[in-house]
């Protein structure tokens, strides 16, 4: 008899699943090339606009857009199934800042060519507010399907999170800054008193996070954790929570 998810994570993925539905009209408001365009006109477009929302949430809320909404995590998970693989995260965590840093470069050198930002337009290049609404954009938006799921397919769980993701560095750098300020956020809490090692927070987390070993050293900080909730509703003991606090000295 196949178990069945528990009600938070039938709830997540069924909200991914909407997500990853709606994809064909919001897939120019995250976009990495539609923002270098419009800031070449000195536009500020959708997805400036979205990736500022996603900074900003990560000083509250960490990274629980990539665990919640985000339709590349929703990619992912779909594809889970086909490779249910372990990802060594360091070997490969490295990569997305080697895309973000020269992709953000770039942005920034447009837009100083540009003559900075001078007008707003939400819908730039979406003026119908659909993102696929002709054969050419069909092809762009495949291709980032095949990529996103390709590589989780071939490497493990929520590989292309680990590597390509143009958006995980913004709420990355908004959790170090809540960390350096120190403020409240969303965050991951556990009492390791109540712990029986028995790893199953481990082997679900679809991060690939040692979440047990963050319960033994009291300290439920890492910088790819998506918040995801899976460890909370996989620990048979309860051991694990979410919490909003400050950061743990």
């Amino acid at each position: 008899m196949v178990k069945q998810l528990p009600t938070r994570q039938r709830v997540r993925r069924g909200i991914l699943t909407f997500i990853f539905l709606t994809f064909p009209i919001t897939i120019n408001y995250l976009s990495p090339y539609v923002i270098i365009e419009a800031g070449s006109q000195g536009i500020i477009n959708g997805s400036l606009i979205m990736f500022g929302i996603l900074f900003l949430s990560s000083l509250f809320l960490g990274r629980a857009w990539c665990g919640w909404i985000c339709p590349g995590g929703a990619m992912q998970d779909i594809i889970e199934p086909v490779n249910n693989k372990v990802v060594n995260g360091k070997k490969i965590d490295w990569i997305k800042w080697v895309i973000w840093i020269p992709w953000i470069s770039i942005i920034v050198w447009m837009v100083i060519q540009a003559g900075g930002y001078s007008k707003i337009d939400f819908f730039y290049l979406t003026e119908n507010g659909i993102s696929v609404d002709e054969p050419m954009k069909y092809i762009i938006y495949y291709f980032v399907i095949f990529l996103m799921m390709g590589i989780a397919a071939l490497v493990g769980r929520r590989a292309s999170c680990h590597s390509i993701c143009w958006m995980a560095p913004f709420m990355m750098i908004g959790r170090w800054i809540r960390n350096k300020v120190g403020w409240g956020s969303l965050k991951l809490a556990s009492d390791s008193s109540d712990c029986t090692n028995c790893k199953l927070c481990t082997r679900s987390c679809p991060m690939s996070l040692d979440v047990n070993g963050m319960v033994q050293a009291s300290k439920m900080e890492d910088p790819e954790c998506i918040l995801c909730g899976t460890c909370i509703d996989q620990c048979p003991q309860g051991v694990i929570r979410y919490a909003f606090a400050k950061p743990s000295k």
